[in-house]
């Protein structure tokens, strides 16, 4: 049979609709503000035999539609090991290297049957607050290893045949700083995937596994279809782009990362030979990290295509072996955050050489990952990690975003009401940062000042950023942003890391502050294009001083009404 349009986009929107809910779902029952509040986290459903992603939720991170293809792959492999998949079964891991991102990110994987036949599968995947490792939080910035970062679980059985499996979950809790949190986080991903079932069972009961499994193989080829026809759009070349890591936290060199994109015909080439082998700290990713980051920069340059493993049919990744964006286990890969912000960086730097009208000039370039933990009065412990905005970069269309999220997520940055509520902390600040921004025909959005005092005895600070010796890059003749910078209380004065946005075991105590400057966006197109009434507009609003808007477009918004 050949499904029908009307159909198909019936069934998507419904599929879509289970994906949203298992996110809502999860969302409402975590435990951890990084889940609950800034939503990182992701839900989808899944090839039955390659492990495709077919829909993925859109609350969730972007980041997550590569890479859990690539979990729920590990976990058909070792299926596959003990005689193929079984009903009544739910698989658990964090393994990063064979799963993507880093450790914090938990998975469960669900097999869906249908009359005993295996239909698809069912994903969940959330940031835990802390799974162990040298530094609360797990954003270690001196790791050497994996084993330094966090505890590592491969793919395991958390339910066999309808049965928790308690000696698992007895591990996990057992290797933690926050059980309560972390057991909360994992039954509120298990309500997800209930509740994904019974509605994929539900969709099934009303349209029938053949019909739906003719949707699902669809959207695959549609998703392909689409792909081809915009890469063919796009004029023949190559293009080449550079930038860098601060350094990876053992040593301070800087890191390149190159890529040369290549377009011919319908099919995409990105090729990232030349950049840093694999380092010693802990800015290396594994490959199915850099092949879902190229999806996430695909699909900001192409805002249409789906997300669906198809889009990537027709786009080659060269990545070299023994790059840091190749690295094999046990290398260490906490700090994955920043260094796909950078992949994300030059590819979008090499497609505005090509289509600068479908390109934005870099973002901030770093989540800036803080930790602050330490003991309450009454000996409980605590573990304040939470990630931080910047702007965003000017587009072809106007001005960037101030203050958003990385362009890896469509997570929110906790409310500062949140976070003083859970921890002992008040934030003496939380404002917009001046001239931060890049310059150009449509400025950057504007970075944020950050300042955090701690209301309790003592504790540590522990930070794991970049952008603090290279700025974020504007494109189309726009100008850079301002750089990331930090800086923590002592008795004898404030201080700043020797590795610019890296360092553990800061010492504070009680009305102590550390304070970030989080960079800007990038400029889109020259400076000397942009209107005059915008400049005066900026300078009214507090965004750029007067001397710098007098330094970067001269005197002309002075007269402007």
């Amino acid at each position: 049979m050949s499904i029908d349009g009307v159909t198909l986009a019936v069934l998507a929107g419904r599929m879509e609709q289970i994906a949203d809910e298992m996110d809502a779902t999860l969302f409402r029952a975590a435990f951890n503000p990084i889940i609950a509040e800034a939503h990182d986290a992701s839900h989808g459903l899944y090839h039955a035999e390659t492990g495709d992603t077919l829909v993925q939720g859109k609350s969730g991170l972007p980041i997550f539609v590569g890479v859990m293809s690539f979990a729920v792959k590990a976990v058909i492999d070792r299926c596959a090991e003990e005689g193929g998949p079984r009903e009544g079964d739910t698989w658990i891991f964090n393994d990063a290297h064979i799963g993507g991102t880093h450790l914090s990110d938990m998975r469960l994987v669900r097999p869906v049957f249908r009359d005993g036949r295996l239909f698809c599968w069912l994903a969940s995947v959330g940031h835990w607050h802390d799974v162990g490792g040298a530094v609360p939080g797990n954003y270690n910035p001196q790791a050497t290893e994996a084993f330094q970062e966090g505890f590592v679980l491969p793919p395991v059985r958390l339910i066999r045949d309808g049965e928790m499996q308690r000696d698992v979950v007895d591990i996990l809790m057992r290797n933690t700083r926050l059980p309560a949190s972390a057991q909360g986080d994992l039954n509120g991903q298990l309500g997800a995937l209930d509740l994904g079932q019974r509605r994929m069972a539900e969709l099934l009961d009303e349209y029938g596994a053949e019909t739906l499994g003719e949707a699902l193989d669809a959207l695959g080829d549609r998703a392909e279809t689409l792909m081809r026809a915009e890469i063919a759009a796009l004029p023949d070349g190559r293009w080449e782009a550079e930038d860098f890591l601060d350094n990876d936290g053992i040593g301070a060199d800087p890191l390149p990362i190159r890529v040369a994109l290549e377009i011919a015909g319908d099919r995409m080439t990105l090729d990232f030979a030349g950049t840093a082998p694999r380092t010693a700290g802990p800015v290396n990713i594994a490959l199915p990290t850099a092949v879902a980051t190229a999806y996430v920069a695909i699909k900001h340059i192409f805002p249409d295509m789906p997300a669906n493993a198809g889009v990537m049919r027709p786009v080659d990744m060269r990545v070299p072996e023994g790059s840091l964006l190749s690295a094999e286990f046990p290398a260490p890969v906490g700090g994955y955050t920043e260094t796909i912000l950078r992949m994300i960086d030059v590819i979008f730097s090499a497609a505005a050489q090509a289509v600068p009208d479908r390109v934005v000039a870099n973002a901030y370039g770093t989540i800036n990952a803080l930790s602050i933990a330490g003991r309450r009065a009454n000996g409980a412990r605590w573990v304040m990690f939470s990630f931080y905005g910047g702007g965003h970069g000017g587009t072809p269309e106007g001005d960037g975003l101030n203050h958003g999220n990385a362009p890896i997520s469509t997570a929110t940055i906790p409310p500062l009401e949140i976070l003083e509520a859970a921890y002992p902390v008040m934030f003496r600040q939380w404002a917009l940062r001046p001239d931060s921004a890049g310059v150009g025909r449509h400025r950057g959005g504007l970075g944020a000042v950050y300042e955090i005092e701690l209301l309790e005895e003592k504790a540590e600070a522990f930070l794991f950023g970049e952008r603090g010796r290279f700025p974020p890059r504007g494109v189309a003749g726009g100008g850079d942003a301002a750089m990331n910078r930090f800086d923590y209380e002592q008795d004898e004065g404030r201080a700043v890391p020797p590795l610019a946005s890296k360092m553990t075991g800061m010492k504070l105590r009680r009305g102590q502050t550390v304070r970030l400057e989080t960079p800007g966006g990038g400029g889109y197109g020259p400076a000397a294009e942009r209107p005059a009434e915008a400049v005066a507009r900026d300078v009214a609003l507090g965004y750029l001083s007067e001397g710098a808007a007098d330094a970067a477009y001269g005197t002309a918004w002075r007269d402007a009404p």
